[in-house]
Formats: structure tokens, C-alpha cells, sequence
């Protein structure tokens, strides 16, 4: 049995513009990148393949991505504006097509950064606006952007997922997912965990006082944290 997302998947997202993948997805995409890198960017490069290089400009993907990266709703009429209202706010935006090839067509890889704060991802609108996020800072990973979503950067060693998984327990948080990607054996790793509720105050300081832990990043789309 498919587990069931949101209404989203049975009658589509409110957006502004002409498609669901290309904008609703793509506006997705650019949030998820907001929220891992936890403040507004000071620069943005975006590469994009298949038929997001295609069409961007004619579908608005451009714009999508902008307004999502500016953590507008796919619906908010802003989204027309992104491109000079990000640099109105002094963001230096740089997109650029490529011949690449990518797992699905409609596939943007998205660097952004403040200070010394830097966030990569690859992922891809799947249509009816979802999203389908495959690498996070260089880390093969699967997880939708749709659950609260925890991901935990550390080193890779014996007992660290059982530790993640205990303060889950802890705190009464049911695991939906779990996704692990390491560099190396003992080396850097990435753990991903989508949940079934929304995250109490106090979780990311919690697990980011475990031993071995370099950086707790929170995507959390419920009351308080949107």
C-alpha cells in the first residue's frame, strides 16, 4: 500500500504558473534548500537538466526555484517577482542549463551559501508538484520534503544510529524513514530521518550534543516552524 502523502497528490497544489512540475515542484525544491541552509542566502547557483534546462524560461522554473529559495508558497503571487526581488535583497543568483544527464528530467542541483555557511542539493519535481530530494551536500540520499525531516551530519561509527534513534525514542517521535550515506567507513556520514509529527523544541541542540555529531539541519513544515 502507497503511503498516503497529502491532498496534494490526489487533486495538485495552488501555485502561480503554467505546471505543477515546473513551478509547484520546483518552488518545493528551492524551500528545501532555504531550510537546510537555515538563513536567507547570500548567493545562489543553480544548474539545471533535462527538461527543466529546456523550458525554464518559458515555464517560469527560474522564478520557481527563487521563490522557493525566498521561502515563498508555490501560490504566493510574489513568485512572478522572485528574480528581482532576490536581488533587490542583494542575492547574487547565477542559473545555468546543462546537457548533463539526470535520473528525471525536470532535476535542479542548487548551491547556496551565507558567510561561511554552505548548503548543496540535487533533486527533482516529480510531478503534481512533488518533490524528490536525491543528494544533499554530496551525500546520496532519498527523502520527499513532504515529513518533518531530520538530518544528522557526523561521523560514521558503531552505536551512532541506535544514539539517533534513542533520542527519537526519548522524546516519543515515530521514525516513517531512515536513509544512511557515508563518505568512507569512519568517515563522514548523513543520516536521514522523516517522522511522523512535528518536532518538539529543544531536538536539534539534543542530538547535536552526541558524540561524533558535526551538524543537525531541521525541515519542518508544521505550525510554528513554515
Amino acid at each position: 500500500m502507497m503511503r498516503f502523502k497529502d491532498v496534494f497528490s490526489i487533486i495538485g497544489p495552488a501555485m502561480v504558473g503554467p505546471s505543477s512540475s515546473h513551478t509547484a515542484g520546483a518552488v518545493r525544491l528551492g524551500r528545501v534548500a532555504r531550510r537546510l541552509l537555515a538563513v536567507q542566502p547570500e548567493w545562489v547557483d543553480i544548474q539545471l537538466y533535462g527538461s527543466f534546462a529546456d523550458t525554464y524560461k518559458g515555464h517560469g522554473t527560474d522564478l520557481a526555484l527563487i521563490a522557493g529559495l525566498l521561502d515563498y508558497e508555490p501560490d504566493d503571487p510574489r513568485v512572478r517577482e522572485s528574480l528581482k526581488n532576490a536581488e533587490y535583497l542583494g542575492i547574487r543568483v547565477t542559473i545555468t542549463p546543462s546537457s548533463g544527464l539526470a535520473q528525471h528530467p525536470n532535476t535542479a542541483l542548487i548551491r547556496l551559501g551565507c558567510g561561511d555557511q554552505q548548503m548543496a542539493i540535487r533533486g527533482a519535481s516529480i510531478g503534481g508538484g512533488n518533490i524528490e530530494l536525491e543528494q544533499v551536500n554530496g551525500f546520496d540520499v532519498r527523502f520527499s520534503g513532504v515529513y518533518p525531516t531530520l538530518l544528522v551530519f557526523h561521523t560514521d561509527r558503531t552505536g551512532m544510529i541506535s544514539d539517533i534513534s534513542g533520542v527519537l525514542r526519548e522524546l516519543d517521535i515515530n521514525i516513517g524513514y531512515m536513509d544512511v550515506d557515508r563518505k568512507e567507513r569512519k568517515g563522514d556520514a548523513l543520516t536521514v530521518v522523516e517522522t511522523d509529527g512535528s518536532f518538539p523544541a529543544g531536538l536539534q541542540a539534543r542530538l547535536g550534543q552526541l558524540a561524533d555529531v558535526q551538524d543537525v539541519r531541521i525541515i519542518d513544515w508544521g505550525e510554528g516552524n513554515s
